[in-house]
């Protein structure tokens, strides 16, 4: 190469986008949490599932709070975290300590199977591509396994 040149590898674009052109977007979803669409995906799961909760006497009685919505947004904080959205829960709450929060309540196999339930239909309203539909449920079985306590 003669001195004073300058050397364009063959990947990189010498002139700017035609004014129709889109762009290629300049980063991709680095998370899960974004992948599957962020907060209003998580806050639709939470919101469908304790809808179930509500109609539920077996889970619904291991809610002291007369309203669910502080356990819904616990549940979606939590949630996001875990998947890597905002870290709120750990700022309000501490170390998340899934088991010991859990310990209070009786969770025996008819409890984590409601669970199951009822999070099944909040994840399936989600209409997820089946490879994050898969990942997501993958780690709410295998939470619930680990609940129960009884």
């Amino acid at each position: 190469m003669a001195a004073g040149t300058a050397h364009t590898p063959p990947f990189q674009r010498t002139s700017t986008p035609a004014k129709d052109e889109t762009p290629e977007p300049t980063s991709k979803p680095t998370s899960f949490y974004e992948q599957i669409g962020g907060r209003p995906t998580f806050a639709k799961l939470c919101r469908v599932f304790y809808e179930g909760v509500a109609e539920d006497p077996v889970l619904r009685e291991m809610y002291p709070e007369e309203d669910l919505g502080p356990a819904e947004e616990r549940l979606l904080l939590f949630l996001e975290q875990y998947w890597g959205g905002p870290g709120t829960y750990s700022e309000q709450r501490g170390h998340p300590r899934l088991r010991m929060r859990h310990m209070p309540y009786r969770v025996d196999f008819d409890a984590r199977d409601r669970w199951l339930k009822h999070m099944r239909v909040a994840v399936d309203s989600l209409e997820l591509p089946p490879l994050q539909e898969e990942t997501l449920w993958d780690y709410l079985e295998r939470a619930a396994h680990a609940m129960v306590n009884a």
